[in-house]
């Protein structure tokens, strides 16, 4: 079984996590993000020789700030956005590992997979700063996905979205309850979002994460996932 090269791992999350509309124009892949953040919003570079301009122009006329998102391999373009004055923001971590790494079904009463969410995990994923515009990423990504629900104390405390890319396996979105926090929550929810992949026949499972967040690196490290991966984004200052 041979490990997602960077370029299907951009591919999962790309399609499991989409933007509302994409344009392939002059060497640039465009999206529409309406308002779901910036990994559905950014442009990015599908040839080496794109031009800058081209793409902030498109951008513009659609009325979207210009951004972009990049990855290693793409060090002339990082380059060139930076001379043209747009600064690198969040550094990015794609974290993967083998789903039998992974994969561990909850208890019954712990873990629900369940679609489409339930009125208590839109009102979790919305008081942590995850709203509607987010959510309906969700709601537009290609089956198979699910949402996840952890329950802590008999209480609903975390969720999270999973949905599967040619084998790929991507985690999103795991919010967890502020009085349900160092319980354990996340973990349950990366155990049963393997376990529901593995269950659909998925051979890996990847997210992504800031290089900031430090606690939930620490963790998923813990659980055996690898860095395999990294993207950041350019924006105007």
């Amino acid at each position: 079984m041979s490990v997602p090269a960077l370029a299907q791992l951009m591919a999962a999350l790309e399609a499991t996590w989409p933007a509302a509309a994409t344009t392939d124009v002059d060497g640039w892949r465009l999206r529409d993000g309406s308002c779901g953040g910036k990994r559905v919003s950014a442009a990015r570079a599908l040839v080496p020789a794109a031009e800058v301009a081209r793409a902030e122009m498109a951008m513009l006329a659609a009325g979207q700030r210009p951004i972009f998102q990049l990855t290693p391999d793409q060090e002339a373009l990082d380059q060139a956005l930076a001379a043209r004055g747009y600064a690198r923001l969040d550094p990015t971590l794609l974290y993967l590992a083998p789903i039998d790494t992974i994969a561990q079904k909850p208890p019954p009463v712990r873990l629900f997979d369940i679609w489409p969410p339930l009125a208590i995990m839109r009102e979790i994923w919305t008081e942590g700063g995850i709203g509607p515009a987010r959510q309906k990423v969700m709601d537009r990504a290609p089956a198979p996905k699910t949402a996840l629900i952890a329950r802590i104390d008999d209480r609903a405390s975390g969720v999270g979205f999973v949905a599967i890319h040619e084998g790929i396996a991507m985690l999103h979105a795991v919010e967890v309850a502020p009085r349900a926090r160092r319980k354990g929550v996340a973990r349950v929810l990366l155990r049963g979002a393997g376990a529901w992949a593995q269950a659909q026949g998925a051979a890996w499972m990847a997210l992504a994460v800031t290089e900031a967040n430090s606690g939930a690196c620490s963790l998923y490290e813990g659980l055996g996932l690898r860095v395999a991966g990294r993207y950041h984004y350019r924006e105007k200052a």
